[in-house]
């Protein structure tokens, strides 16, 4: 049964993390605000992020409050899990476990975000509006990779660039002594 509410619990953080740092990459990439993607990010995230807005201002195009708030739903993931499992560790270890998570949900979000729209590619072609916002998102990390390796005979190889990149960082990252396997555990 414990096995299981953790389960449920770390799922249920780790939707809203993504929700969280979806609203935060919607907003730095100027996405189409009335897209059905991005109505229903604003409606899950505003409530908590409308009084965190009043306090931390955004710097630039940077929604720190989006941030800070992607960061505390991390924290309390690891302290929710923590007193499920009957203790809580240290505060540092707490507050960079929390840091780690962030990171590594924001680069499972843009993997994921790539699957679709590739999916989309071979079936929409940019033909509905969820398809417009994927491209809003990724286009800012694609096209400098464009530029590198152009599409060669109508073939996009972009995607598939920014995949293996991910996929070697988190490789990297995995295999860096202690640190690859808290890593791992995220």
């Amino acid at each position: 049964m414990t096995q299981t509410l953790i389960f449920l619990v770390s799922t249920l953080f780790d939707l809203y993390l993504m929700v969280v740092l979806l609203r935060v990459w919607l907003q730095w990439a100027r996405a189409d605000f009335y897209n059905p993607l991005s109505q229903f990010t604003v409606k899950a995230t505003h409530p908590i992020l409308a009084p965190l807005r009043r306090i931390i201002p955004s710097l630039g195009g940077l929604d720190l409050a989006g941030i800070v708030l992607a960061w505390l739903v991390s924290l309390l993931k690891f302290v929710t899990l923590s007193l499920l499992l009957g203790g809580l560790p240290q505060i540092s270890v707490l507050l960079i476990f929390s840091v780690l998570l962030v990171l590594k949900q924001a680069g499972s979000l843009l993997f994921w975000i790539l699957v679709v729209r590739a999916i989309l590619s071979w079936v929409s072609q940019g033909r509905n509006p969820f398809d417009f916002v994927l491209i809003q998102l990724t286009e800012p990390l694609l096209s400098p990779i464009r530029r590198i390796i152009p599409p060669l005979g109508g073939l996009d190889l972009s995607v598939l660039v920014l995949f293996l990149l991910l996929q070697a960082l988190n490789v990297f990252l995995s295999n860096s002594g202690w640190f690859g396997m808290i890593w791992q555990q995220l």
